[in-house]
């Protein structure tokens, strides 16, 4: 009887699920607002879309300065539309600040490379740029094409703290690209975290970092931490490696949330 039971009621609902099939129209789930705005996707893979605030296009750096001293005209050299660290200049950052965005960057490990470990074509990419503590939450550049060192600080990690998925080097000389979906850290009032930062990353196009999220800054030493901050600069670093100083091209961001 109480399977019999069961049964029935089984069969009741699922008559009453296609009754509702029946009589529901497509239109029911149909949404039509807001509109997603219009964006002109670049006309080559890389080009910059029409919503992007183009960081460096190859002409001049007015968009950066240099980290240590905002007001110094000593920043990296630029030369056939393409920026080369300047390891006595020290870093360098934009002027404008960021919360969530995308990023594209390009760069490249000059062909006579030498060194090893983390002494070979070293730089990072502070998505973030904190003015205390490790500067912020760095994205590893470095040669890694047959360069063996700590994977928690290879290319393509979260420095310190996120391995990368895989290795997607290129031979030094070639020109390599991030793309990068960043999402800032949020604070309560009294300083303490609300939501982690995450970072997606992809390295010559292969996923590196799956929105991945961040217990804290990137040190060089010690444990990452929090610190209460809002919109931040996005920062080259001019490793102090002794090996030849890396290139960067065709930087854009897009803000994203606004």
């Amino acid at each position: 009887m109480k399977r019999k039971l069961i049964l029935a009621a089984l069969l009741a609902g699922s008559s009453l699920t296609t009754l509702a099939q029946q009589t529901a129209k497509p239109e029911d789930t149909e949404i039509w607002s807001p509109v997603p705005a219009v964006v002109t996707p670049g006309k080559a893979l890389g080009d910059a879309p029409s919503d992007a605030i183009i960081l460096f296009d190859g002409k001049n750096l007015d968009e950066w300065v240099a980290t240590n001293d905002s007001t110094s005209s000593h920043k990296w050299k630029v030369d056939d539309q393409v920026i080369t660290v300047d390891k006595t200049a020290g870093d360098i950052q934009t002027k404008r600040r960021f919360m969530d965005f995308q990023l594209h960057i390009e760069y490249r490990i000059p062909s006579n490379i030498t060194g090893s470990g983390q002494a070979r074509g070293n730089s990072g990419i502070f998505l973030a740029a904190l003015p205390w503590g490790a500067g912020g939450y760095e994205l590893q550049v470095l040669d890694n094409y047959n360069n063996k060192t700590y994977v928690n600080g290879q290319v393509g990690s979260l420095y310190k703290q996120a391995i990368p998925l895989a290795n997607a080097c290129r031979k030094p000389g070639e020109w390599q690209t991030y793309d990068v979906i960043w999402t800032a850290p949020r604070f309560n009032e009294d300083g303490s975290l609300k939501s982690a930062a995450r970072a997606t990353v992809l390295h010559n196009g292969v996923l590196v970092q799956n929105n991945t999220s961040l217990i804290g800054d990137t040190p060089y030493i010690g444990k990452p931490e929090y610190r209460k901050h809002g919109a931040s600069p996005i920062k080259l670093q001019a490793h102090g490696d002794k090996s030849e100083p890396i290139s960067y091209r065709n930087i854009w961001v897009r803000e994203l949330g606004k």
